[in-house]
């Protein structure tokens, strides 16, 4: 196979919430721990992948009583075993005060030698916030806070002196010392009015949760003719889990044992304890797939060639980096580089 546009971007989602698939898996035990996420991303670099995405929650959107790792200590240890992948963390901003944010992006910045992007996520899982005091925040608000609040990071990361505080919360006069060089990339996905705006507006690229192409292709028309701020355009990221074998039929099969473990599985829906205004579970409600943010809807499942074309397509509309879940997560990845990574390379 012959790829027609420039080699897309390949990440692979830090297993934050200890896997990406079923939590019932017989090879595959829940494991959140720092060191497995460490291990794996350092074998990620070595095998070609360009990218990580570190998401962010402080409880598990799936039940309290399993583990999750936190997002910026470890991309900090990230940093400092890593020499060469980009390191995106997933931010909330009603957890984070900006100006204690755009600090420790500065300084994890000097270990990982410019490597660090945010992936902005206003929240959406209600439990978190009611356990940090702010539950009655609203979609819109959050959203609004999250403008704000990005608005006053960016100001203190180019060194600005702060004009007016946000919400009180950065005392007018406050800077950041030493500024940073260059402005960390800014990721930010979302199915909202809200999100596109936002994204539209003040990101560098917008992450696409899994679908089709033919979505993607609408989503991507929709964003181009949005206003912007920035003279860059905008670039693009999809989300996806991916299942490939030799043929088309070993992957529908891996797919669908896949499918049962996690509609078998009991693990709780990650709708329960959501905003009944986030608009990510209303477009993908009643669609079976496996893993997050789309999963396998974005179709990456066949015969390594048929992925490899589907990636291609995806790139030919637009996408620039695929951020990739697998199951079980080691094994497959590597059988990602092994047998569709050098058809872009």
């Amino acid at each position: 196979m012959t790829t027609t546009v420039t080699a897309p971007r390949f990440g692979v989602w830090a297993p934050v919430y200890g896997t990406w698939g079923a939590r019932t898996h017989p090879v595959e035990i829940p494991d959140a721990s720092y060191r497995r996420t460490r291990d794996l991303i350092v074998r990620a670099e070595e095998l070609g992948f360009d990218s990580t995405l570190v998401a962010q929650h402080v409880l598990h959107p799936g039940g309290a009583e399993h583990d999750v790792l936190e997002t910026w200590s470890t991309l900090a240890g990230l940093a400092e075993a890593t020499s060469r992948v980009e390191l995106i963390g997933a931010i909330k901003p009603l957890l984070f005060n900006p100006l204690v944010f755009a600090k420790t992006v500065a300084n994890i910045e000097q270990i990982a030698a410019d490597r660090v992007a945010i992936n902005l996520v206003s929240g959406w899982f209600l439990p978190e916030l009611e356990a940090i005091g702010r539950g009655d925040v609203t979609h819109g608000d959050r959203y609004e806070y999250s403008r704000e609040w990005l608005d006053v990071v960016g100001r203190l990361w180019r060194g600005d002196a702060i004009e007016s505080g946000l919400d009180g919360s950065v005392a007018a006069g406050a800077q950041l010392r030493p500024a940073l060089d260059r402005t960390p990339r800014v990721y930010l996905g979302g199915e909202s009015e809200a999100a596109r705006a936002l994204a539209a507006a003040q990101a560098d690229v917008f992450l696409l949760n899994g679908r089709p192409p033919q979505d993607a292709a609408d989503i991507i028309d929709d964003m181009r003719r949005r206003d912007r701020n920035k003279p860059e355009p905008l670039e693009f990221g999809l989300s996806a889990f991916v299942i490939a074998r030799e043929t088309e039929q070993e992957a529908y099969r891996e797919f669908e044992y896949l499918q049962g473990l996690v509609d078998g599985s009991g693990q709780r829906d990650r709708t329960v304890g959501a905003d009944p205004a986030t608009a990510m579970f209303k477009v993908h409600e009643g669609v079976a797939r496996v893993g997050t943010n789309g999963g396998t809807l974005a179709g990456l499942i066949g015969s390594y060639e048929q992925v490899a074309e589907r990636i291609t397509t995806f790139a030919n509309l637009g996408i620039d980096l695929f951020m990739l879940q697998f199951q079980p997560l080691e094994t497959e990845m590597e059988r990602f580089a092994t047998h569709i990574l050098p058809l872009f390379r």
